[in-house]
């Protein structure tokens, strides 16, 4: 049998509910409720391919050029991206990090980011993989090791399936007010209200033939504080909610199209993050990490309903394993709002 091309695989259970993450870059590898699949991940055996499941630190998305400019230093990031020209995803992806608890239902693995050239600070950045009742929980926290201020941004890439060959039938909500319109290079040119546009998902609609790689702003919370991202079956039986809470004021939404043929729209990346692409350069929703401070992100993943049922649910929603969901009020209607929200115009 061939061995783990991710290293140690840590699997999490509670109820029907199980997941998976690995050794390298703490990426969350599967998550299913009995027979039926919530994200769409990868083998044991297969290396990580469009980011799935990864952790994006110290920034996620792009960063134009690789350069940025920070208390007075001119930086240059290596290229990660070299067909745009850009930086992505952060420098942790491709780390083996430490395992530091495996339990049944909980896993916390740590790492070191030293400084390297482009980013010259030392960070200490420990994730933490709880599976409850509520379905999956996330924490990922960042401390500054060093003796000045870090720029400092959070993201992760689970791409989550609601059941269909293809994402077009699948029933979409996202609470947001404004999204970024992007270039070529998939970096901000401006922040638009949604109202109005094809981007306005918040009320529930099929994804069609939309074709997003598109972040968000300005998300309504719930009065748990949590922004909401819906994904599910067209027959409104069962679906998956992706929830944002602390640190967590952006979501990209991303539905594979430029994929390898074959894995194109099978499932939506829904990218919780700190800040927008190219928030190094822009400063929008940048963290800046002082000596010893710490910032911690938290979100979460609620499989909901049943695919063997035929109706959608009433005042409480059966999760696997003999778990309930309350129902909430309608996605996009909230008592709060994000503390930052997406910039208005030019950016």
């Amino acid at each position: 049998m061939q061995e783990s091309r991710t290293g140690r695989q840590l699997t999490l259970r509670h109820g029907t509910h199980r997941a998976v993450v690995v050794e390298l870059g703490a990426a969350l590898r599967s998550y299913a409720v009995g027979e039926r699949t919530v994200i769409d991940g990868f083998a044991e055996q297969d290396r990580i391919t469009g980011g799935r499941g990864q952790i994006l630190v110290p920034w996620p998305n792009r960063i134009r050029d690789g350069r940025y400019s920070w208390e007075g230093q001119d930086l240059q990031l290596p290229l990660t991206e070299p067909t745009r020209g850009n930086a992505i995803h952060g420098l942790l992806r491709w780390v083996a990090w430490q395992v530091v608890e495996a339990s049944d239902s909980r896993a916390v693995l740590e790492v070191s980011l030293w400084p390297q050239p482009g980013y010259p600070f030392h960070l200490h950045v420990r994730a933490e993989y709880t599976l409850g009742e509520r379905g999956l929980e996330v924490a990922v926290t960042a401390r500054n090791l060093d003796a000045s201020a870090a720029p400092y941004g959070f993201g992760q890439h689970p791409y989550v399936t609601a059941g269909t060959a293809v994402v077009d039938q699948a029933v979409l909500t996202v609470p947001a007010r404004t999204w970024l319109r992007t270039d070529e290079r998939g970096l901000p040119v401006a922040a638009e209200p949604v109202a109005g546009s094809e981007y306005d998902l918040r009320t529930p609609r099929a994804v069609g033939a939309l074709r997003l790689d598109t972040p968000f702003g300005d998300l309504d919370r719930d009065a748990d504080g949590r922004a909401v991202v819906r994904l599910a079956h067209p027959s409104g039986a069962f679906g998956t909610d992706v929830w944002l809470g602390e640190g967590a004021d952006y979501v990209q939404l991303y539905t594979g199209d430029t994929l390898p043929p074959g894995e194109r729209r099978r499932a939506v990346a829904i990218e919780p993050m700190t800040c927008p692409p190219d928030a190094f350069r822009s400063g929008t929703g940048l963290v800046s990490l002082g000596p010893g401070e710490e910032h911690t992100v938290r979100w979460g993943i609620t499989p909901w309903g049943s695919d063997d049922a035929v109706t959608a649910p009433d005042s409480h929603t059966a999760l696997g394993g003999g778990l309930t969901r309350p129902a909430t009020q309608p996605l996009g209607k909230s008592t709060r709002s994000s503390h930052h929200a997406a910039p208005k115009g030019r950016m």
